[in-house]
């Protein structure tokens, strides 16, 4: 049974709907900032109004939905459009988003959500099934609108919309992610008059029409995005009067912000600032498992879809012996306690202990536990033996030498580097560690042969287990396409279409596990570590906030809107309400309240694309 959630009366919603019936239009809205009902200055205050700043050092890859991956831009398009679905705060099981209820028919093939009447766009019209039908058969119809998001609609059939409030989905097979469909639902009579969707990136009119809590109203490159509550958002308006994230390309430059009141909020901290912060007055530091991976890539031959290879990859890491090699002489122990200072733990599945029902682990007879010895066993049976100098050639004769690609924003991905430089360096392998404030341009081009990767993963795992199938490659060297790091493996392949219909909880986690095991035999990712999220907020700004999941969970990077939807100014604040409310999910973390710490369990909060540590959904 779906459960409903009653809607929070909006006071502008007769006032929205009469400038549409006088014929204003989306247009003339979109032109026109200052008659938009999202103003911070629409409630009646006269200047001076809370803002909630949030340090990001991720640039934005795309305010487009259906181009973004990258988690910063990923997380503003949960604050500004609705998904069919959402996740619950508490326990993320799937709760209604634009639909209010969902059912299936008998064999699965066919889907129905009944669409709320209460959702409007931000610029006066109604959201409709309309709305969504379109956004679906874009994706369907125009492989640049699937670049993000392409996996979810790869099984549909056909999608209707026969009446405003009925969306019906039918599958060509079952499709077990039909109640957790991460797809952003946009305006149609705004993107139908979008031409090429590959180039556009919705970030040249303000404010653009959403119908989220809350309406991007500013965006300058590697600088700012701003955000106003939306008024009219049917859960209920946000209580800050803006919401900002500012770029810091220095991670310390941006602790020191918090420190000095420039921003509220500051996430992927290093366990030193961590540690420096915790002593701070008016500054609470949430250490809490989160929802990412951390891992070694290896580049397993980049090619397209028409079997064309590109890039200038080592092909000694081609051989699975070396690769299994390197794996072996990696101590994730010893990188859990010296770089992250126990504030992760180590990893090995690819999925992260968060989801405990999909959460796997090697047995004793597979796993590669470090055995700097055995490295050096395996790479001499494989052929590649040491010189008179003590260097490892390949069977070319040349060197084995390898490139890591490193995020020059990450400390910690720059400690590894080091950490591998020694290590492989015994085993008579070199290692150039090459720290980029961007690693997206080398990555895509497949001009790479090692990099530092992670994801974030969502409560279903589809997703982040499709950008390792044959189907995400570029369709051709000059393309990009959704794959993480060109794996193309039939086996894994095979699992992944098998747990895509599986409905059976228990059998789907098996299949999933199952999976992951194969990614790990493949020896193309390395999962290092699972890092906790680390991130902090000043108490004398932010009166309470609402972790996800509810037991001691993360603020930055939620599967939902729920953080800054919630976050409420704290007592003193300019322009503080007094009731102290907003927040009617999840677990309130405020001013005196204990902030649960989960010792080494857990995750940094991260990822989708390649700039910053925090590069992916």
């Amino acid at each position: 049974m779906v459960t409903k959630v009653p809607p929070r009366p909006a006071p502008t919603h007769r006032a929205l709907r009469l400038l549409a019936a006088a014929g204003v239009t989306a247009a003339s809205l979109v032109a026109a900032p200052q008659a938009q009902a999202v103003d911070a200055r629409a409630d009646g205050k006269a200047g001076g109004g809370t803002t909630l700043t949030v340090a990001v050092s991720q640039s934005v890859d795309s305010l487009s939905p259906f181009l973004a991956q990258k988690l910063v831009s990923t997380s503003i398009h949960r604050l500004a459009y609705e998904y069919l679905t959402n996740y619950d705060a508490k326990d993320a099981h799937p709760i209604p988003g634009l639909a209010t209820e969902w059912k299936s028919s008998p064999d699965k093939l066919t889907w129905t959500y009944t669409i709320r009447k209460d959702s409007l766009w931000s610029d006066g019209q109604q959201a409709t099934a309309e709305d969504a039908a379109w956004t679906f058969n874009k994706m369907m119809t125009d492989p640049n609108a699937a670049t993000a998001n392409g996996s979810f609609t790869a099984n549909f059939k056909k999608v209707t919309a026969p009446d405003p409030q009925t969306l019906v989905i039918e599958l060509k097979k079952p499709q077990a992610t039909m109640t957790a469909l991460d797809v952003p639902i946009v305006p149609k009579h705004v993107w139908e008059k979008v031409g090429d969707f590959s180039k556009f990136n919705n970030d040249q009119q303000f404010p653009i029409v959403g119908n989220g809590p809350f309406v991007i109203t500013d965006f300058k490159v590697d600088q700012y995005i701003k955000l106003k509550p939306n008024k009219t958002f049917w859960r209920g308006a946000p209580k800050f009067d803006e919401l900002v994230f500012k770029y810091y390309k220095d991670g310390d430059a941006a602790v020191a912000a918090l420190q000095k009141g420039e921003v509220s909020f500051v996430p992927n901290l290093t366990p030193a600032q961590a540690a420096a912060l915790k002593t701070q007055k008016n500054i609470k530091v949430n250490d809490a498992p989160g929802r990412r991976f951390f891992a070694l890539a290896t580049n397993p031959g980049a090619r397209a879809k028409d079997g064309r290879a590109f890039g200038n990859g080592n092909k000694a890491l081609l051989d699975p012996e070396v690769r299994k090699a390197l794996f072996l002489a990696v101590d994730r122990a010893t990188l859990v306690d010296k770089v992250y200072q126990g504030h992760a733990v180590e990893g090995e599945g690819y999925i992260p202990p968060r989801f405990g029902s999909y959460f796997w682990q090697p047995d004793d007879a597979q796993e590669r536990s470090y055995d700097p010895a055995r490295a050096e066993q395996v790479l001499d049976a494989a052929g590649y033996r040491k010189n008179a100098e003590g260097k490892r050639a390949g069977k070319d004769g040349r060197p084995l030498d390898f490139r890591i690609l490193c995020h020059a924003t990450d400390p910690n991905d720059k400690a590894i580097g080091k950490y591998l430089q020694e290590w492989w360096g015994k085993l008579g392998i070199g290692l150039k560690v090459e720290c980029l404030d961007s690693v997206s341009d080398p990555w895509v081009k497949g001009d790479y042969d090692l990099a530092f990767d992670g994801w974030s993963v969502n409560p279903d795992p589809d997703y982040v287990l499709s950008i390792h199938t044959c189907g995400t490659l570029p369709a051709t060297p000059k393309d990009t396409g959704a794959t993480d790091n060109f794996i193309c493996d039939p086996r894994f392949d095979a699992l992944y279409a098998q747990q895509a219909v599986e409905y059976d909880a228990g059998k789907r986690a098996a299949l999933v596990k199952q999976m992951q095991s194969r990614l790990y035999d493949t020896g193309y990712m390395n999962v290092i570590a699972y890092p906790n999220a680390l991130e902090a907020y000043r108490t004398d700004q932010i009166g309470s906030i609402t972790t996800m999941p509810e037991a001691g969970g993360n603020l930055y990077g939620q599967d939902g809107y729920w953080s800054w939807w919630s976050a409420t100014p704290a007592a003193g604040a300019a322009g503080a309400e007094s009731d102290g409310g907003g927040s009617s999910t999840g677990v309130i973390v405020g001013i005196g309240a204990a902030v649960v710490v989960v010792a080494g369990a857990g995750i940094f909060l991260m990822m989708r694309r390649r700039s910053t540590a925090d590069d992916r959904e």
